[in-house]
């Protein structure tokens, strides 16, 4: 029996068309918008040399470079990662498969996460600065300022492996069950590796709030800008760098350009890197690294 036509309703195809060209409008405006930011950015790419990126700062930072800075904003990105990655998936998976949505406890983390991810960030730099720096005692310091910044990082990282995990279908824990997987085996070598997206996202959403963030780091890691020794000594970030040539340094506004060109460049790496990794481990030509 031959079925009718699908006869489109009048005035679908221009209601399509209508949508077609905001969303494309949409998309053009956000590209359009990093593309100017790249560009007024771009007005610094004449003080990058190899010396900018390995000398150290001199004069306040009108002359010499800027390797001093790198070095202590990777520290305390490392000491940031290292923190919440773990406490950020271990959240993650007990709000997800462990309460379901059902427990009280999850209810009252899920609506703390929510209230810490609209914290100022002056708030958590007060917050790091005592109780890091003063009642822990750890000063102004790179793991002051690298936990500081977990705990910024912690409410956008665990609401999104979070939404990567319920997002995985039922029948991936039901085909365990039925192979007798354990819950450990399951979550590592199953349920983790489907969530990497969702990984990876949250991680590239926390890189870049937390390499970011000036006021937070100025009351914990310092400004000092020489070459950190260990994680307890100071450390100026590449965000907090640029804060002071472009305010508190004469004719440093090009090199603040430049540093801040430098922190566009080092995410644009982070990003790129980051889904190539993703993409090698969700199509399956690497073992999942938990």
């Amino acid at each position: 029996m031959l079925e009718a036509p699908m006869v489109e309703p009048p005035g679908a195809r221009p209601r399509d068309l209508g949508l077609a060209i905001l969303a494309w409008g949409a998309a053009l405006s956000v590209a359009a918008c990093f593309f100017w930011i790249l560009g007024d950015l771009a007005r610094g790419a004449g003080q990058i040399s190899f010396e900018f990126l390995t000398e150290a700062p001199r004069r306040a930072g009108r002359e010499g470079g800027i390797s001093t800075i790198l070095v202590s904003t990777l520290w305390i990105l490392a000491v940031c990662l290292v923190s919440a990655i773990p406490l950020g998936v271990g959240t993650a998976l007990f709000l997800s498969e462990f309460t379901r949505g059902h427990g009280r406890l999850g209810k009252l983390v899920r609506l703390s996460l929510d209230v810490l991810a609209g914290v100022p960030s002056i708030v958590f730099g007060l917050f790091g600065n005592a109780f890091f720096c003063v009642t822990l005692g750890l000063g102004f310091s790179i793991l002051s300022g690298g936990l500081t910044l977990a705990c910024m990082v912690l409410p956008i990282l665990i609401r999104s492996i979070e939404l990567g995990l319920r997002s995985i279908p039922d029948d991936y824990r039901l085909a365990g069950a039925a192979l007798d997987l354990s819950r450990t085996r399951l979550i590592a070598r199953v349920l983790l590796p489907a969530a990497a997206p969702a990984l990876a996202a949250g991680l590239l959403l926390g890189i870049g709030r937390a390499m970011a963030e000036t006021a937070a780091l100025i009351f914990t890691s310092g400004s000092v800008d020489r070459m950190p020794g260990s994680l307890a000594d100071s450390g100026r970030a590449l965000s907090v760098h640029i804060y002071d040539l472009a305010m508190n340094v004469p004719a440093g506004e090009e090199r603040a350009y430049a540093t801040a060109l430098t922190l566009v460049g080092l995410l644009l790496v982070i990003n790129i890197s980051s889904n190539f990794l993703v993409r090698r481990c969700v199509s399956g030509r690497m073992q999942p690294l938990l």
